[in-house]
């Protein structure tokens, strides 16, 4: 089962106040000690001119308190409206005027500057249908999702505004709702999948009031835009472990809501080759493939889903005979659904497709042809990695697929001796087809030229034009010539 460890200590109880203060100070002395990019400075000091200010928030303050990496954009609130921020700014996209929030762009910076708010109801369950901008912002803090992200820093005096025991969170590893986590949670639905995302991106554990409200906006949760899922399923996807949000998510309902393919494998024995169930073996692969090929970890992830559907005992023992088509078939209609774009479903359902390869030292040089010509030369690579993951993630502890290493000399022999591995590889094309047969354009071209590759596969030797061109005549001789109504 992948570590979701319930985590607890309420920051907010009497015992724990010292705690929080010393976390609070520990906290901030690691800010002011922080190396802040002069210009990230120069901006906040801008912003502050007349006597307004400006705070460093959100996972700007907490990545850094975590010895993370910076992210590309930096958050900033104000007390400054989006008008006054832009007029003190010479590049400013507004990217959400309503709720406050512009991005100024600044010496090759890009930060992001939302104004101090309250906010009212959420009725799309995701924006609240009204704003009211203040001065204020520790109650801007409050309406924030997680303490540890209702934290700002002023780098200009060290303080660090901590209002809801956020450092110590962040200490304890500990994702905790700011107040009452159902309120939370129904104000806007994505927040449980952000728990869940950052659960598994930062290696943090939700506390339990925390994850026991994680599925109590399951109605409103079918409110969120598809897109909106899309984009936090993929920040998931580039998590240490992917696993880890996937089964907070299952536990909440919310897998069986978004993803209902991979939900159902939850549970569906194995057999022998398998020390895990179809759900956890597709988790534990995901975790092992790389995690800085996205394409690869969500083949992983959806590599098995038509096991479900294609489960035979035999013998004592579960079979799953061409599972990878039907899943390629789901995989291919939740993506879809997912939003995702054309090209990207189309490659993450040709690896699901492809994964059973069943190389044996037996293949013969022109039948590895004939497999590199069905998959690609360009999805060898992420074949083989998610063909790792795949036997690393059994639970069998069998190591890495030896096979594999022969496989790769014999590919790279293979491409060094010739790359025909289709028709626009061949030394002759359709024009040359139409001259020597005397055919129009048309499927018989095609036809042609994919007989011609089937022999050059076989043998690379005969690509060149003079044989090729010696075949045509004798296919046209032999009669062997196709015509339109073939």
């Amino acid at each position: 089962m992948p570590d979701t460890k319930k985590t607890s200590g309420d920051p907010n109880t009497g015992a724990d106040a010292k705690e929080r203060e010393r976390a609070r100070a520990d906290a901030a002395a690691t800010l002011r000690a922080h190396a802040w990019p002069p210009a990230l400075l120069a901006a906040l000091a801008r912003l502050r001119e007349g006597g307004f200010q400006a705070w460093l928030v959100g996972g700007t303050v907490r990545d850094v308190m975590l010895g993370r990496e910076a992210e590309p954009v930096f958050d900033v609130a104000t007390d400054l409206t989006p008008d006054q921020v832009s007029a003190r700014f010479e590049r400013v996209e507004p990217i959400g005027l309503r709720h406050g929030t512009v991005l100024v762009l600044s010496d090759g910076l890009r930060i992001e500057c939302t104004t101090f708010r309250r906010e009212g109801a959420y009725a799309d369950a995701r924006h609240p249908d009204r704003v009211e901008f203040t001065r204020d912002p520790e109650e801007d803090l409050a309406r924030r999702d997680l303490t540890v992200n209702a934290l700002a820093f002023d780098p200009a005096s060290g303080v660090l505004l901590d209002p809801h025991g956020g450092a110590l969170d962040l200490e304890r590893r500990v994702l905790r709702a700011v107040g009452d986590p159902r309120a939370r949670f129904a104000e806007d639905a994505l927040r449980p999948l952000r728990v869940a995302r950052l659960s598994a991106v930062l290696e943090m554990g939700p506390e339990p009031a925390t994850r026991a409200a994680l599925g109590s906006a399951l109605d409103r949760s079918r409110l969120v835009a598809v897109e909106r899922v899309h984009d936090e399923l993929e920040k998931l996807m580039r998590a240490p472990r992917p696993s880890v949000g996937v089964e907070l998510l299952r536990e909440a309902g919310l897998l069986e809501l978004w993803m209902p393919e991979l939900a159902r494998t939850w549970a569906v024995p194995q057999n022998r080759y398998h020390a895990y169930d179809v759900y956890l073996h597709s988790l534990y692969t995901c975790d092992e493939a790389p995690a800085d090929k996205p394409r690869v970890r969500w083949a992983a992830l959806l590599h098995d889903i038509g096991k479900p559907d294609t489960r035979v005992v035999r013998g004592g023992d579960g079979t799953f005979y061409n599972h990878q088509f039907v899943g390629a078939e789901l995989a291919d209609r939740l993506l879809e659904r997912m939003r995702f774009p054309a090209d990207e479903r189309a490659a993450i359902v040709h690896l699901v497709r492809e994964h059973m390869f069943d190389y044996r030292g037996g293949w013969s040089d022109a039948g590895l042809r004939r497999w590199l010509r069905r998959v690609g030369e360009e999805a060898v690579a992420d074949l083989f990695d998610l063909r790792i993951a795949d036997m690393l993630g059994n639970g069998l502890k069998q190591g890495f697929p030896v096979y594999l290493e022969e496989m790769r000399r014999r590919i790279e022999r293979i491409l060094a001796e010739s790359r025909a591995l289709k028709v626009t590889d061949l030394a002759v094309g359709g024009h040359d087809v139409m001259r020597v047969l005397g055919i129009p354009p048309g499927p018989p071209v095609r036809e042609t030229l994919e007989a011609l590759l089937e022999e050059v596969l076989d043998d690379p030797a005969r690509n060149t034009r003079e044989r090729l061109l010696m075949r045509l005549e004798e296919r046209r001789g032999a009669g062997e010539a196709p015509t339109a109504n073939a």
